[in-house]
C-alpha cells in the first residue's frame, strides 16, 4: 500500500484530504506542523507522495519543500489557498510536482495524486531497465544503477561506444575520437582499456559481457542507454 505524507494545519481539511485518500486505497499519515513532518520524512523515506499546504503555522511550505528538495525527490502537491500565477510559478520552480488550490474537489486531489505516482512509477521503472546512463556534464557512467570507477580514457571509449549501441567501432574510430594526439597512440592502448571496462563491468554483473569484440573490425556494445 502507497503511502501519503500529509501536512496541512487545519484539521477539517485533513480529515477531507485523509478520507478522500484512504477511499481510494493510500494510507496517509498527518502532521500539522512543518518541522514535524520534516523531521518524520528524515526518518522514515518510505512515503510515495507528500501533500503539502503552503500556509503552516510553523514555516512557509514553499521553504518546507526546499528543504525537502535537498534530500529527497518524492513527489509534491502544494495545498494553497492562494491562487496568484506567481505562486503556482515558484512553487513549480522550486519543485513541486502540481499546485492544488483550495477550495479544491478531494475528487480531483485524489486523481492528481494518482496521475503523479502513475508518471513516477513508470519513470522509476524505465530508469531500471536502462543498462547504462550517461552523465556527460558529470562524467560519469551508471551501469545497472552503478556508477563505473572509470580512467579518463575508460570514460570515453566507454561513451564512444554507447553512442550507438551495436555498431562497430574501428581500432582507429576510437583512438581519433577519444585521443588528444591519436598519431601517438597505439591500438594495442585500445584492447588495454577495453580489457579494464569488461573487468570493471563484470564486477557489476558477472553473467553479461556487454562489450563484443569484432576480429579485425573493432568493438560494439549492446545495452539500452538512457542520458542524464
Amino acid at each position: 500500500m502507497q503511502r501519503i505524507l500529509l501536512i496541512e494545519d487545519e484539521s477539517s481539511i485533513a480529515d477531507t484530504v485523509i478520507y478522500a485518500l484512504e477511499t481510494e486505497g493510500f494510507m496517509v499519515k498527518w502532521h500539522s506542523l512543518g518541522q514535524e513532518a520534516l523531521n518524520d520524512l528524515q526518518q522514515d523515506s518510505d512515503y510515495s507522495l507528500i501533500v503539502l499546504d503552503v500556509g503552516l503555522p510553523d514555516t512557509n511550505g514553499f521553504d518546507l519543500c526546499k528543504a525537502i528538495r535537498r534530500f529527497s525527490e518524492i513527489p509534491i502537491i502544494f495545498l494553497t489557498a492562494r491562487n496568484e500565477e506567481i505562486d503556482r510559478i515558484v512553487g513549480l520552480e522550486i519543485g513541486a510536482d502540481d499546485y492544488v488550490t483550495k477550495p479544491f474537489s478531494p475528487r480531483e486531489l485524489s486523481a492528481r495524486v494518482k496521475v503523479i505516482l502513475k508518471r513516477t512509477t513508470l519513470s522509476s521503472t524505465y530508469r531500471q531497465k536502462c543498462i547504462f546512463v550517461v552523465d556527460a556534464k558529470k562524467a560519469k557512467i551508471i551501469y545497472h544503477q552503478q556508477e563505473l570507477d572509470l580512467t579518463r580514457y575508460e570514460f570515453f571509449i566507454l561513451k564512444k561506444l554507447l553512442q550507438q549501441p551495436g555498431r562497430v567501432f574501428s581500432r582507429e574510430q576510437i583512438i581519433d575520437d577519444v585521443w588528444t594526439e591519436p598519431h601517438a597512440s597505439m591500438d594495442r592502448a585500445v584492447d588495454t582499456h577495453i580489457k579494464t571496462l569488461r573487468q570493471k563491468l563484470k564486477q557489476v554483473d558477472e553473467s553479461t559481457d556487454p562489450i563484443k569484440t569484432h576480429r579485425g573490425l573493432g568493438y560494439s556494445i549492446s545495452g539500452t542507454v538512457s542520458e542524464s
